[in-house]
């Protein structure tokens, strides 16, 4: 029996108060049958959260008189989640409603006296039935929030689930209704906000996650759980960005690598003009970020160290205060990038992309066949075209000029994503043990390849600085003396670097591809 799905878009609601519900199109054409309600959801787990680690999370609903128990999968989507919706007497779990296929694998008469209340929400909940005549949609605003009993957050946003019609159309007005209220694309339900709340750690940094890709799943399903992964990535890092913690536009920045790496991949398979869009908007958004990174990685590993052995140095404590000068300016232009319009579209463009684009359903017969290729046969290509290009290139490191080395290093991270990726793909215990050594060396090869670049990248910022006019008290010869100094520091470390990354490829040459 096929599971029962929810299919929704959630969007984050500007806290501001001067947003009048009322004055947005959409939601005046349907006032006069919207519905108004309050409703106090209690999410129950054990004590070690079990169904938080097994992807379920369960609440009963209070709504009036009425008590109604759901059971929600997480599958990889935050556009479409299993759901399983029962009436039960009272504000109480009860498990002989539920679904057994769903929780029977943890074991129900145990689980049973386990649960107990881990947070509630409590919110006003309006909803707007926004019926046209090619589809069926249930606007929800929900003006609240999250209490764990020791710590509470405000809660304020609206769901667009789709009750009849296409996710083209559902995106559609989705996009309209967030042009008019400043609303911004959610990826995190509540139980995971909840969930969050309760360990403390709201606004902490995300890191990638992993995917789950059968082998035969066709190449089209494949890269829309890619793409959903790392867009998920790219939009849960914003609160850490706004937190200040520079983790988060590290890890921001890590989603869009991904993300363009992906693309890259399987960039036989998508419609030409639509990619390019959306390359551009995530290359724009990534040079935003990047002085933030590259300036706070300068500072941290080159500057400080130095500057603790040369603190009496003017010279140096000029340099120092001026980067960190500018390193502010950079988290400042980041920060304003995460809160424009722009990146409001840019993560809500890309979701309708990936979600209902029309690389999806190709017109030309070629495009439809790489669409259904099984990805194992799909990334057994892109993982032999991706190797083969770095170990011809790799062969001449001591020879390739900084930007060449660059490309190079692109070339492995992109390999390395895709060995990321496909982690499922190709089982079996040899297999990944063969795996799981391809990429660590192919890691060290990167980080190698990393290193020598950031070497690059650093002489050139110290002698931009050298440049800057007198600044901080501090005479342009001292600067520039300063400013040698943090050059000849890094010029001294690219020999040893350029030995160990020709040793890393000549180990990572010698492996045999693990998905032969």
């Amino acid at each position: 029996m096929s599971t029962p799905k929810e299919i929704e878009i959630k969007l984050q609601l500007p806290s501001a108060p001067s947003l009048r519900l009322n004055d947005v199109p959409l939601l005046r054409q349907a006032s006069g049958s919207k519905r108004s309600e309050d409703e106090v959801s209690i999410y129950f787990d054990t004590g070690r959260l079990k169904l938080k680690r097994n992807g379920l999370t369960l609440r009963v609903r209070r709504t009036g008189g009425r008590y109604i128990q759901t059971i929600k999968s997480d599958n990889g989507s935050p556009f479409e989640r299993g759901e399983w919706e029962t009436e039960v007497e009272d504000g109480r779990p009860d498990l002989k409603q539920a679904d057994t296929s769903t929780l029977e694998p943890l074991g129900i008469k145990k689980l049973r006296k386990q649960l107990r209340p881990v947070f509630e929400t409590r919110v006003q909940r309006i909803t707007y039935p926004l019926t046209r005549k090619d589809c069926d949609i249930a606007l929800t605003i929900d003006r609240g929030e999250i209490d764990t009993g020791e710590n509470a957050m405000p809660l304020y946003e609206a769901e667009l689930e789709l009750k009849r019609g296409n996710k083209a159309r559902l995106f559609q007005i989705a996009r309209a209704f967030a042009r008019a209220t400043s609303a911004e694309l959610a990826v995190k339900s509540k139980p995971q906000r909840g969930y969050e709340l309760l360990a403390d750690e709201d606004a902490a940094a995300v890191s990638s996650e992993g995917i789950e890709i059968a082998a035969d799943m066709p190449a089209r399903a494949a890269f829309q759980s890619i793409g959903l992964a790392c867009l998920k990535q790219i939009v849960a890092n914003k609160q850490a960005i706004l937190a200040g913690d520079p983790e988060g536009i590290h890890q921001m920045r890590i989603g869009l690598r991904r993300l363009r790496a992906a693309i890259s991949l399987f960039s036989g398979m998508l419609a030409e003009a639509e990619a390019r869009d959306v390359k551009t908007e995530l290359k724009w958004l990534t040079n935003e970020l990047g002085p933030a990174r590259e300036f706070d990685v300068f500072l941290t590993r080159v500057v400080a160290p130095l500057q603790k052995q040369s603190a009496r140095l003017v010279g140096m404590r000029s340099l120092s205060h001026d980067l960190a000068d500018r390193r502010e300016a950079a988290k400042a232009r980041a920060l304003t990038a995460v809160c424009s319009k722009r990146f409001r579209d840019l993560t809500l463009n890309v979701a309708a992309w990936l979600e209902a684009g029309g690389w999806r359903e190709p017109r030309q017969k070629l495009l439809r066949e790489r669409c259904e290729e099984p990805i194992e046969k799909a990334a057994r290509a892109q993982l032999t075209r991706r190797w083969k290009k770095i170990r011809k290139r790799g062969r001449r490191l001591a020879e390739l000029d900084p930007g060449v080395r660059h490309k190079l290093r692109i070339q492995a991270k992109k390999l390395r994503y895709a060995t990321e990726f496909y982690k499922t793909v190709f089982p079996g215990k040899r297999k990944e043990k063969r795996r799981a050594a391809f990429l660590a060396s192919l890691k060290h090869m990167q980080d190698c390849f990393g290193e020598l670049n950031d070497v690059f990248m650093h002489e050139k910022l110290a002698t931009d600085l050298g440049k800057v006019p007198v600044a901080r008290s501090a005479k342009r010869s001292e600067r520039v003396f300063a400013a040698g100094m943090l050059t000849g520091l890094e010029e001294a470390r690219f020999k040893p670097l350029l030995k160990a990354a020709e040793d890393a490829f000549c180990a990572f040459e010698r492996l045999e591809p693990y998905w032969r």
